[in-house]
């Protein structure tokens, strides 16, 4: 698959999907989002392969959504530029392979809901995560808000979205974020050993067990109306205070 924001990779039963701009800390700019979706579709059409590895290179997982990539004039409407990262979320939480987010160094905003749209998650011991979204004058979009009540609840919910807190990759496993926490010089070797085991495992089996999860969850909290996210945003775009709100906050950091 040709992408310039990442690269797939196949070895026998499993695929590598790694986001691929280093020097940024991987930012998940529009382009990047259609790419995420795009290689989801790329990997289904790849009958051999059952597991596949989600990670970031260079220092982080990522640094999560590119703002000026959503407010810079473009060759498609605001709207559909905002709905993008709704789009990839769900072609990655569809994909057939058994998908392993893999993380490490930041993680944040838009990068957690990658990485929850990801069957198993697993992160190094030193990863930091937030979601700043509020501080930045935007609603959490692309269908996080459910997703996460159904992950975490609702109290932790509006913890870590309103509070916008750092928080860490123990803090994330105690909550249910992550699968697993593993020390930093290990993640390679046991993400590498998970999806080995279950890429021996059958394609049926590991297809049925997800179908059966996913349709319990989506019963949980359904995620249909994510749909309308893209207008939330659209709107905190265009609003006076929350532009105020955010020009604050970069100030504060020298942004």
């Amino acid at each position: 698959m040709q992408a310039t924001t990442l690269t797939t990779t196949i070895s026998g039963r499993v695929g590598r999907l790694t986001l691929d701009r280093p020097d940024k800390l991987n930012p998940l700019s529009t382009r990047c989002l259609d790419e995420l979706a795009a290689a989801a579709a790329w990997f289904d059409a790849q009958p051999d392969v059952r597991v596949v590895i989600v990670s970031g290179a260079g220092r982080a997982f990522s640094a999560g959504a590119d703002l000026r990539g959503f407010t810079e004039p473009g060759d498609r409407p605001p709207r559909a530029g905002a709905d993008a990262g709704r789009v990839m979320v769900e072609a990655i939480e569809g994909m057939k392979a058994v998908t392993i987010a893999a993380v490490h160094g930041h993680c944040i905003g838009g990068a957690i809901l990658l990485a929850m749209a990801c069957d198993l998650r697993i992160a190094a011991r030193s990863t930091n995560f937030s979601i700043p979204e509020v501080d930045l004058g935007i609603p959490l979009t692309w269908g996080g808000i459910p997703r996460m009540v159904r992950e975490i609840g609702p109290a932790f919910t509006r913890d870590l979205v309103l509070s916008c807190r750092a928080f860490t990759a123990s803090d994330a496993h105690a909550l249910g974020v992550l699968s697993r926490v593993v020390d930093d010089e290990s993640l390679v070797e046991e993400v590498d050993a998970l999806a080995e085991s279950l890429a021996a495992k059958s394609t049926y089996t590991l297809r049925a067990t997800l179908d059966a999860v996913d349709e319990a969850t989506e019963a949980l909290v359904p995620t249909t109306g994510a749909w309308s996210d893209a207008d939330l945003f659209v709107v905190a775009m265009q609003d006076g205070e929350s532009r105020d709100v955010a020009a604050r906050y970069l100030a504060d950091r020298g942004r």
